[in-house]
């Protein structure tokens, strides 16, 4: 599940820093009743390429993080772990 929310987070952080303007034009009709009469001024664009540059990268930390987690867990009958009887 924790893959599956990082792999959307960074699709969804590429596509904002490879189309900033689009993303920004969607964001900007969800959230304001009249879309047509706001105008970002032009360093939203940089911010909004800077911000899926981070999402995107981010995920991918996160990704490799869960790849590569050595957190294996020892099972029942494992030799190693020591049951207790002596």
């Amino acid at each position: 599940m924790k893959a599956l929310l990082l792999l959307v987070a960074g699709i969804g952080g590429l596509l904002e820093a490879v189309a900033p303007r689009r993303a920004v034009a969607v964001w900007t009709r969800a959230l304001y009743r009249n879309a047509g009469e706001a105008e970002p001024r032009e360093w939203v664009y940089a911010a909004a390429k800077a911000e899926g540059a981070l999402v995107a990268a981010g995920a991918l930390v996160g990704l490799f993080r869960l790849a590569t987690d050595d957190d294996e867990v020892p099972e029942a009958g494992d030799a190693d772990e020591p049951d207790g009887s002596a």
